[in-house]
């Protein structure tokens, strides 16, 4: 427990404990990535942070503050986690709580409901919820049909994109005007050192022998990496090329196969979760981003804040908001190929200045994510 010189003080001028995240583990995701730079970015400002992982495992682990406490529930699943992060809330008395995608925002408001201690709780919304819950089954499927119900019972309902917000009103039964937006905290002074380093991929060391496209993210439907995939081949047809797609996922042996099938391996590479992308981006060609849906995708604006050139689906919700309609990246329809093809190719003959698109990053820092996110907590 903190200790009273460390304690947060809240906007009524009382003191209590930590600024608290939520958020199930730190495995490779975006939302994983926001919390970690987050929480770093309060710890800097001298405020206690605790981050309350279900799980502490995952990658980013190894990024966060030594400032930042790392508190694991005794519970290993996410909807029983409630119990635990009671009992945290009574012994810790965290001034804020800010929670992170949907199964954990559930938890989260279940554990505050008739807590002898109700710290302030902002959850936030990371993805599309509509798209999330509909491939959603069994007792994952449950927290969706609970946030309704739920909701409500949150101070603060976020997402992370403008976009986001009427969706996630019909769904929970809120209106969009109570529902804040709170980008991503992404152009951090690390991220501009990661890019400068060594690529740790050979392909990507200039000068480049021919253009080399980059795909980042998790091995899984949303992504649809089967689609960059296929535009690739395209591509290659009309251009010599190359392509890196990092991550990882359950969908690795389809991919492996699909690159197999279509005779690219030679052209194209998984060689899966690297903890600094932003070399690669750096010196890359073009980001494509081949998603069916997403929230405020992370990956994006890392690319614009590495002077990477940026091709992606028009897909709900975020690269539209992020590229302003096409003016800072190349815009396609979803699940067009050839499209996704063509516009692959336009970039590599014609990109954007690659200062513009830096320009264009600054907007979704950390200093202005690190000010609103305590503006919602309402701590200072």
């Amino acid at each position: 427990m903190p200790s009273p010189d460390h304690q947060t003080a809240r906007t009524d001028g009382t003191r209590s404990g930590p600024i608290s995240f939520f958020i199930q583990d730190l495995r490779a995701g975006g939302a994983e990535r926001s919390v970690v730079r987050l929480v770093n970015g309060i710890a800097e400002r001298g405020f206690d942070v605790d981050l309350v992982l279900v799980n502490r495992t995952g990658p980013f682990l190894s990024e966060l503050n030594p400032k930042v406490t790392v508190v694991e529930l005794p519970q290993q699943r996410t909807l029983t986690a409630a119990l635990g992060l009671r009992a945290y809330m009574a012994r810790s008395k965290p001034a804020a709580i800010v929670s992170s995608m949907t199964h954990t925002n559930v938890a989260a408001i279940i554990a505050r409901l008739g807590a002898s201690w109700r710290p302030r709780l902002v959850v936030v919304e990371h993805n599309n919820f509509q798209q999330n819950r509909a491939i959603r089954r069994g007792l994952a499927r449950l927290s969706y049909e609970a946030v309704p119900l739920l909701y409500r019972f949150a101070d603060v309902v976020a997402v992370v994109a403008n976009d986001m917000r009427e969706s996630l009103a019909k769904a929970a039964r809120i209106p969009a005007q109570a529902i804040e937006t709170l980008y991503n905290p992404v152009v951090t002074p690390e991220l501009a050192v990661k890019a400068a380093a060594a690529p740790a991929h050979p392909w990507l060391t200039p000068p480049l022998e021919r253009p080399v496209f980059v795909g980042v993210g998790r091995f899984d439907r949303q992504k649809n990496f089967p689609l960059l995939i296929e535009a690739f081949a395209i591509a290659r047809k009309r251009m010599p090329c190359r392509l890196v797609i990092l991550g990882e996922g359950t969908l690795r042996p389809q991919l492996e196969r699909l690159v197999a099938e279509a005779g690219l391996e030679s052209d194209v590479d998984l060689p899966g979760f690297d903890a600094n992308p932003f070399s690669i981006l750096s010196r890359a060609t073009a980001l494509v981003m081949s998603s069916d849906w997403e929230g405020l995708p992370t990956v994006v604006i890392e690319a614009l804040a590495c002077g990477c050139p940026v091709v992606s689906t028009d897909c709900p919700t975020g690269p539209r908001e992020i590229l302003q309609g096409g003016e800072y990246g190349r815009l396609v329809a979803p699940g067009d190929a050839a499209a996704l093809a063509d516009a692959m190719i336009a970039t590599a003959r014609e990109p954007i200045d690659r200062d513009r698109l830096k320009e264009r990053a600054a907007a979704f820092n950390l200093d202005r994510a690190v000010d609103r996110y305590l503006e919602v907590a309402r701590v200072r």
